[in-house]
């Protein structure tokens, strides 16, 4: 560690900006924080800006290096603090963009200067600029803008910081990349830019992922750590054969470390059939060491959700994102007209297309007497409407956990499901007692004893509608000024009224277990939520889960798509990484070649087929 220390400061002493390359487990924020208490004892009156990906992590930083004039903050609120002066340009700003349908605007108001004139603008978790409120997408975006266009910007940010750390950098958007590293040279004033992170980790899409450009051009001198201080030999081994860059990584040689003399264990099982139950498996004797009773040390890893929706307590949400029929029928017509093979006048109704040009099938028949209602709603809209209504499991569960939403809105799941998200996330804040949070999020008016009781009451009740209607929540979450519809609902609302009138009715207690699931409150989670975290014990089930983003065949096989190769490998590096003691991955119907590269990876005694009569 002082090794490491050490070489940072020689790049500082010398001027140069840096970053620090970990792999998993090898104590990258630590570092930070070292990195801190050595700036703050060399020289106490320096300012640092901290920068990281999500309020979590921000408020664990704070309570590991409370310096006084540390000043950290998540990316859209460094932003911010930089930008939110200077009203007018920010003003300029949004209407270009706007203009330009750089920031999507769906209000009736007519957005302009005379309009905006008498507005502050301001940052809020929700959108509604016919009211001057702009998110976490407008911030970036205006952001970009204003440093492209007024150097003072990169002036008043070295005036202001010595240095600027960013953490787990690869999580960061392009843009503030380009603002740290391109726009501040054009400031001739001296500031020290350090990252730390690891590219094998970058699995959330429209994120820098990599600046190995940077690194070329000598513009960040690099540092390696390569201990591990998380995982046995046996899992940082496998882990070394999956990373795609020059780091190697070492089990750590410190009696401290978590993985010190384990001798931890891997498995790959692999299975012909399909006709299975997972709990059969868990039975057996590669489980040993798994407690799957206890959520917060084993976890069951899965791309595909419809294996444990009816576990978790979401079946309706899935059947409606994964098998609506109605849209299936849409996407045929579709492909015939882009393939030619049918002409049709778009001004028709869904339901006069079908029966001039489309004949049901025998299930989508079945579907259609099973929902009469439903089908005969969606024969009735304009064809032009219907046939850009499209969902998936994407949109449901999207790659990210709500927490992390905040700092990105880059996450697939759709507004709507984000929407409920957010009222779940307000809940579990308040019922946590973390209601500095809470207010921070909501803006919720705190002036007296009255209005924290009738806080209280709003939130109670509202625990307690699991067995009322979405759309009852999300009016109840409304009226109490606890969650408000904002454009973006409201725009979701008027835009794909199809999926809403499909989603209103359910249950919201099908959203809490959703919402238990994705932010892995359960033994099951999804691949992407567990990236940061760390359990005794990970079962990974590699099922593809009819996704086109990543393909598990593709990576065993090194055939395929080479950005879908990519994405694979850093999901299962990232899955694998989360182990402390023990690994066990399921391959179904596997080929001779991903047969081949399992015996490389884990080893030929640990590969193992699992027989069914």
């Amino acid at each position: 560690m002082a090794q490491t220390i050490d070489e940072i400061f020689s790049h500082i002493y010398e001027g140069n900006n840096f970053i620090l390359k970990g792999g998993a487990g090898s104590g990258k924020t630590y570092t930070l924080i070292e990195v801190l208490k050595r700036i703050y004892t060399e020289d106490p009156a320096a300012n640092v800006a901290c920068i990281t990906f999500t309020n979590v992590a921000v408020n664990e930083i704070k309570e590991r290096a409370p310096f006084k004039r540390l000043k950290i903050s998540t990316i859209h609120d460094f932003l911010w603090d930089t930008i939110k002066s200077f009203q007018p340009n920010i003003k300029q700003g949004l209407l270009k963009l706007t203009n330009n349908s750089d920031i999507s605007y769906y209000g009736d108001e007519e957005l302009s200067e005379e309009y905006l004139s008498e507005k502050k603008i301001k940052y809020r978790e929700w959108r509604k600029l016919n009211e001057g409120v702009i998110s976490h997408d407008e911030v970036i975006a205006i952001s970009r803008y204003l440093f492209d266009e007024h150097k003072l910007l990169s002036d008043i940010v070295k005036d202001k910081f010595d240095y600027i750390l960013i953490d787990e950098y690869q999580d960061t958007f392009e843009e503030v990349i380009d603002i740290l590293l391109e726009h501040l040279k054009k400031s001739d004033k001296n500031i020290s830019i350090g990252l730390f992170g690891d590219s094998m980790q970058s699995i959330y899409r429209n994120r820098v992922g990599n600046v190995e450009d940077y690194i070329d051009q000598n513009e960040i001198q690099e540092i390696q750590k390569e201990d591990n201080r998380r995982n046995p030999e046996v899992i940082v081994e496998l882990i070394n054969k999956l990373r795609d860059d020059n780091l190697v990584q070492k089990t750590a040689d410190d009696s401290e470390a978590t993985n010190y003399g384990i001798e931890g264990g891997i498995s790959f099982l692999f299975t012909d059939s399909n006709d299975f139950e997972i709990e059969e498996i868990t039975d057996l004797r590669f489980f040993d060491g798994f407690d799957f009773d206890d959520a917060n040390e084993t976890k069951e890893l899965y791309l595909s959700h419809n294996l444990i929706a009816d576990k978790v307590g979401f079946p309706t949400l899935i059947e409606i994102y994964t098998k609506d029929r109605i849209l299936q029928i849409k996407d045929k017509i579709r492909r015939k007209i882009r393939d030619g093979k049918i002409d049709v006048d778009k001004n028709l109704t869904f339901g006069e297309i079908i029966d001039k040009e489309y004949d049901l099938t025998k299930s989508e028949k079945k579907f259609v007497e099973e929902n009469p209602s439903l089908y005969q709603e969606a024969r009735e809209y304009p064809y032009k409407y219907i046939r850009n209504i499209y969902l998936n499991r994407d949109q449901l569960i999207g790659e990210k956990k709500s927490s992390k939403v905040e700092e990105g809105n880059d996450t697939k799941r759709d507004t709507l499901i984000n929407h409920l998200f957010q009222i779940q996330d307000c809940v579990h804040l308040y019922k946590n007692a973390k209601h500095n949070e809470f207010i921070k999020k909501t803006h919720y008016p705190i002036k007296s004893v009255a209005d924290k009781k009738k806080l209280k009451e709003s939130v109670d009740e509202l625990t307690e509608m699991g067995e009322s209607s979405i759309e009852e929540v999300i009016e109840f979450a409304d009226s109490s000024g606890i969650w408000k519809k904002d454009d973006r609902f409201n725009n979701f609302v008027q835009n794909k009224e199809y999926i809403y009138k499909r989603v209103r009715e359910v249950k919201f207690k099908e959203v809490i277990n959703l919402y238990n699931y994705v932010e892995a409150y359960t033994p099951y989670s999804t691949q992407h939520n567990i990236k940061g975290a760390e359990f005794d014990s990970v079962f990974v089930v590699l099922d593809n889960g009819g996704w086109n983003m990543y393909n598990f065949e593709y990576l065993f096989e090194g055939n395929g798509k080479n950005s879908v190769i990519e994405r694979t490998q850093k999901l299962f590096y990232v899955c694998c990484s989360r182990a402390k003691k023990n690994l066990v991955v399921l391959f179904q119907e596997p080929s001779e070649e991903v047969l081949e590269t399992a015996s490389a990876w884990f080893g030929e005694e640990n590969v193992h087929e699992l027989a069914y009569d």
